[in-house]
C-alpha cells in the first residue's frame, strides 16, 4: 500500500494527489493509502480524515455510483461548484460577480434511468456501481423524487414481459404533471403479443404514457410539464431540467437577465424559457429536434395570455441565425448542449443584439463562448450557478451579457 496526499479535487469529483493520481471520494488535506492502477487509486483507506468529510446521507452510497460528494460538506461542494466556473472563466482572464449559489434539495430529481436486468423472481434494478456494470438497488435513493422510487411492482412487471436475462434493460422514469412518463430501451422487439402486455401495464399502473424504443404504447394522460403559463407534452425522451426547483431558478436568471418587445431562444427545446418569456415578449423559438418544436408550438397554442411565438426547427450548428436575421429582436437566449454553440456564438457576436442570456451546463464551453461575445463588446455582468445534480460533480449556470459598445 502506498502513501499519498490529496491535493485538490478535480472537475470529476476525485480527489487528486501528485502524479497526478486520482482517488474518487476523498477531500483536499486527506493522506491516504492503496494500491496504484496507472493513474488511479484502488483498495483505497482513509488514513488522515478531512474536518470536511462528513457521514454520506444516503445508505447506498458506498456501492452506488450515481452520486460523487455525498462524503463532502455542503459548503465545501459549494464553494467547489463555483471555482470549477470561476477557474473556466479565469483560464480566458474573465471575471465577473456571481450570485449566490442555488442548490436542489434532496430527493428533488424528477427524472432518473435505471439498470433492468430480469431475475427469476422479477427485476434487479437501480444504478451501477461505480466504473462498472453490476446494478445496485437504491431503495431509499436521496436524489429522486419520491412519486420515482415506488415503482418496483411495476419495475418487476416490465422485465417479467419485455425483458431477457441476458440482457440489460434502459428504463427512463420522468415525473409529469399527471403521472410517470416511461421511456424503455434495450427489452425484447415489439411483436403483436408483446405489445398487447405492455398496454396492460399502462392500465394497471395508471402511467401517464410508456414508450418502448421509438413506440408509443400507450397514453393514459399527456405527460404535460408546466413552462410559465403553458402546459407542454414532451416528446418521449426529450430534454427537460432535472428538477423543478433548477427550472425555476433558471427560467428566473433568464427572465432577469433579459427584456424587449421581441426576442428568440435558440436551442430552445420544448420551450423551457420560450413560454415564460412569452408573457412579456413575441418570441421566436429555434430548435432542431422537429418533435420538440412541435412540442413547443401546441403548448403555446393551448396556453392563453401569451404574446405570439413563432416555433422554428432549425440546426444550429450547421445553420446558426446570421447576424441580418438577429436585427429583429432585443435579445437572445442561448441553452446549448455541453459542446456550446460556437458556430452561433460567433454571429450573435457580430449582430447587433445587445443582450443576451446564457443557460450553459459546461463550465469549459461557456467561458470560451464568453470570451468570443467579450471580444465583440459583450460584457458579463453575471453568473447565476445552479447544482440540481446535487451531490454530482456536474455544475449549471445561467449568464448575463450586456454589450458595452459595438
Amino acid at each position: 500500500m502506498e502513501d499519498y496526499l490529496i491535493e485538490r479535487l478535480g472537475h470529476q469529483g476525485d480527489g487528486i494527489a501528485a502524479g497526478p493520481i486520482f482517488v474518487p471520494r476523498t477531500l483536499p488535506g486527506e493522506r491516504v493509502q492503496g494500491v496504484r492502477d496507472g493513474d488511479r487509486l484502488t483498495d483505497v483507506k482513509i488514513v488522515e480524515p478531512s474536518d470536511l468529510r462528513v457521514a454520506a446521507i444516503c445508505r447506498h452510497y458506498k456501492g452506488c455510483g450515481g452520486c460523487q460528494l455525498q462524503h463532502a460538506a455542503e459548503p465545501f461542494v459549494t464553494d467547489y461548484k463555483q471555482q470549477i466556473v470561476q477557474s473556466a472563466l479565469e483560464a480566458h482572464g474573465i471575471e465577473t460577480e456571481f450570485r449566490a449559489m442555488a442548490t436542489s434539495p434532496a430527493q428533488s430529481r424528477r427524472r432518473a434511468t435505471f439498470a433492468v436486468r430480469r431475475t427469476k423472481k422479477g427485476a434487479l434494478w437501480g444504478f451501477h456501481a461505480r466504473g462498472s456494470d453490476t446494478v445496485v438497488t437504491t431503495p431509499d435513493c436521496q436524489l429522486v423524487v419520491p412519486e420515482i422510487l415506488d415503482i418496483n411492482p411495476l419495475m418487476d412487471d416490465l422485465a417479467k414481459i419485455g425483458g431477457s436475462r441476458k440482457g440489460e434493460m434502459s428504463v427512463n422514469v420522468t415525473l409529469s404533471e399527471v403521472g410517470l412518463d416511461v421511456l424503455v430501451k434495450g427489452g425484447k422487439p415489439l411483436d403483436r403479443e408483446l405489445t398487447l402486455a405492455l398496454s396492460g401495464i399502462v392500465e394497471k399502473h395508471g402511467l401517464a404514457r410508456l414508450t418502448w424504443d421509438d413506440e408509443v404504447i400507450g397514453m393514459r394522460n399527456p405527460p404535460h410539464q408546466v413552462f410559465g403559463a403553458a402546459k407542454v407534452t414532451p416528446p418521449p425522451g426529450a430534454f427537460l431540467q432535472a428538477t423543478q426547483h433548477g427550472q425555476d431558478v433558471l427560467t428566473q436568471a433568464v427572465m432577469d437577465a433579459v427584456e424587449g418587445a421581441r426576442g428568440v431562444d435558440l436551442f430552445a427545446g420544448c420551450g423551457t424559457f420560450t413560454l415564460p418569456l412569452a408573457k412579456r415578449s413575441e418570441m421566436l423559438g429555434v430548435e432542431g429536434e422537429k418533435s420538440m418544436i412541435t412540442a413547443l408550438d401546441a403548448g403555446w397554442r393551448k396556453a392563453t395570455d401569451l404574446k405570439k411565438v413563432v416555433s422554428v426547427a432549425r440546426d444550429l450548428f450547421r445553420r446558426p441565425l446570421m447576424p441580418d436575421e438577429l436585427k429583429q429582436f432585443d435579445f437572445a437566449v442561448l441553452d446549448p448542449p455541453r459542446a456550446g454553440a460556437d458556430a452561433q456564438v460567433a454571429k450573435l457576436a457580430k449582430s447587433e443584439l445587445k443582450q443576451i442570456a446564457y443557460v450553459s451546463c459546461n463550465p469549459v464551453t461557456f467561458a470560451r463562448d464568453a470570451k468570443t461575445l467579450i471580444e465583440a463588446g459583450f460584457a458579463l455582468e453575471w453568473v447565476q450557478v445552479v447544482d440540481q445534480f446535487r451531490w454530482s460533480s456536474h455544475v449549471e449556470l445561467a449568464a448575463k451579457f450586456v454589450r458595452s459598445h459595438m
